[in-house]
């Protein structure tokens, strides 16, 4: 019934960020444990730029302007929009900087701080999954 609709997108969004910010965690912890390991470098996870990227090329393909029809199957199309569903969080492993002599390339200040805010966004995306599916049940609930 409500499979389709934006707001089962909002939740699924949601769900998305919060498994986002679970390897986040996991990754940014790794990076703290090994702040004193020579020639260790630092990783992160990239996923908001990716999603916001699909979400755009959903609003294009709806206003695209040029249509292109598909005669053959051998022809393809000019433009395909990304599905967000298949996105999915990407760990880059930074090998290109280095912060002290030893080659290891970690800042714990920094590390600190990204930690922080990954535990705020984790939070403020549970509380907005909680607030939409209160919305929910007061929706489902039957009226008196």
């Amino acid at each position: 019934m409500f499979e389709k609709t934006h707001f089962m997108k909002t939740q699924d969004l949601l769900h998305r960020g919060m498994n986002a910010s679970v390897t986040r965690r996991k990754v940014l912890s790794d990076n703290i444990a090994n702040v004193d390991v020579p020639h260790f470098k630092r990783s992160e996870v990239v996923f908001e730029s990716m999603i916001a990227r699909a979400l755009e090329s959903e609003k294009i393909e709806k206003e695209k302007a040029v249509p292109t029809k598909i005669s053959s199957e051998k022809h393809f199309e000019f433009f395909k929009p990304l599905d967000y569903t298949e996105v999915q969080p990407k760990t880059n492993i930074d090998y290109l900087t280095t912060v002290r002599a030893d080659g290891n390339n970690v800042d714990i200040e920094k590390e600190m701080v990204d930690s922080t805010q990954n535990q705020m966004t984790y939070m403020l995306l549970v509380e907005r999954l909680n607030q939409n599916n209160r919305l929910m049940l007061q929706m489902m609930r039957p009226s008196s």
